[in-house]
């Protein structure tokens, strides 16, 4: 599981994934449940990027 993970594609998808999430959760769900979406989704968008970047 750790191999997959580590692999460029699934960070890539991670990534931008997570990233559009975190860019579209407040406008969709409403209050703290569409913020604290956004700040997950984004942590883990960081950390794949970040992840990304090492490499």
């Amino acid at each position: 599981m750790k191999a997959l993970l580590a692999s460029r594609p699934v960070l890539w998808f991670l990534f931008l994934f997570n990233l559009v999430v975190a860019a579209v959760a407040p406008l969709v769900v409403d209050g703290t449940q569409g913020m604290l979406t956004a700040v997950g989704m984004g942590v883990v968008s960081l950390g794949a990027g970040i992840s990304l970047l090492r490499r």
